[in-house]
This record gives structure tokens, C-alpha cells and sequence, in this order.
């Protein structure tokens, strides 16, 4: 693998912002489908995180799909959205809305990996999904996620795969520093319409 696992992420990051500084639909998105292959050397311990940030994206891939033009700047999709339809399940703001999060919840795991050396992955994933993910979770979930963390792989063999052919440590501090400001861009204007605080159903 040419560079790390993060390679791809990090190149395509340089494009999320328009020149006046507004965030694109189509980079952001892209971003975070260039973490999925990450996810994917956790095996089992992220299938959940990884199905939940996958059909958050595609839900708003769809809705960009429809007209790109239209649909250029990120929230544009959800400022058209009006209060009802904001809070439904298949609305676009809670796609944003639970794509944020477990962004959120990654960036923070990734930087624990980066600041923790001692630290065994799964006690990474548990401090991270503890900070970020909990506090919107309800039981069912929070069950489901304690369950899945009992599969997370060995973090030494985790970080030579993902590691590649470069500096792993300095990708990782790179994609959080760099990703971190868009997610609170996100989570400011998910606040302004009074959508940052909604819980999940169970």
C-alpha cells in the first residue's frame, strides 16, 4: 500500500472547502467514505459503525445525486428541510446529523490511538464511543457497541496494516487536526436549527 490507510482521506481533505470557504457536499461525503477501508481492518468490532456511516452518507449522496447544482454546499439539503420533516428518520438533516457523530466518535478514537501508545484498541474504541456517541445512544445501542468491542483486534497488528508504506502516527495527527473543524462546522450550523441535541430512539 503507497502510504498509509489515510492516504486517500488526506488528499481528498484539500477539497472539502470552496475558495469563500463553505463546505462542498460531494468532497466532505467523499472523505468519509475514504475512512471506510479503515473500519474494515477493525473486522467485526466496527460492522456496526461502518453499516451506520455508510447508509448516512448514501442517504445524502442520494439527495445530491438529484441535482449536484442545486446541492453543491452541504447544507443546503437541510435548510430546505422544514421542522417535521428535519426529525424524521430518513430525513437529510439526521443523516448529517448521525454522520457527524460517528465522525466525531472516529476522530477522537484515532487520536487516542495517536496520544495513548499504551493503549489496547479496545480501550480506545470505549473511551472514544464513551466521549462522543453514549450520551445519544439509547440502552440497545450502547449495549450493541459493548458487545462489538470485545472483538476489536490486537492495536500492533492493526497499525502495521493500516500503516502501509508510511508514517502512520504522523496521518493519523494530520486527519483529526485537519477533519476535527468541519464536524464542529457541522455540529455549529446543526445547532443554529436546534437539531444537535436529538437522541436516538433506543
Amino acid at each position: 500500500m503507497e502510504g498509509t490507510a489515510f492516504t486517500p482521506a488526506l488528499e481528498r481533505m484539500n477539497h472539502v472547502k470552496s475558495e469563500d470557504g463553505v463546505i462542498l457536499t460531494k468532497p466532505f461525503l467523499d472523505v468519509c467514505k475514504l475512512i471506510l477501508p479503515v473500519l474494515d481492518k477493525f473486522g467485526t468490532a466496527m460492522a456496526i459503525v461502518k453499516s451506520d456511516i455508510g447508509g448516512n452518507i448514501a442517504r445524502l449522496e442520494n439527495k445530491y445525486s438529484s441535482n449536484p447544482k442545486k446541492y453543491i454546499h452541504l447544507f443546503t439539503m437541510v435548510e430546505e428541510e422544514d421542522a417535521k420533516t428535519a426529525k424524521g428518520p430518513s430525513s437529510c438533516t439526521t443523516g448529517l446529523l448521525w454522520l457527524t457523530r460517528a465522525m466525531d466518535f472516529l476522530v477522537e478514537l484515532f487520536r487516542n490511538l495517536f496520544l495513548h501508545q499504551d493503549w489496547t484498541l479496545s480501550q480506545a474504541c470505549t473511551d472514544s464511543y464513551n466521549k462522543t456517541l453514549k450520551q445519544w445512544h439509547g440502552w440497545l445501542a450502547r449495549s450493541s457497541f459493548s458487545i462489538a468491542m470485545k472483538f476489536a483486534p490486537g492495536r500492533k497488528k492493526f497499525l502495521e496494516v493500516v500503516g502501509g508504506s508510511g508514517d502512520i502516527n504522523g496521518d493519523i495527527e494530520k486527519f483529526c487536526n485537519t477533519f476535527s473543524p468541519f464536524l464542529e462546522e457541522n455540529h455549529k450550523f446543526l445547532a443554529s436549527i436546534g437539531m444537535d441535541a436529538l437522541k436516538a430512539s433506543r
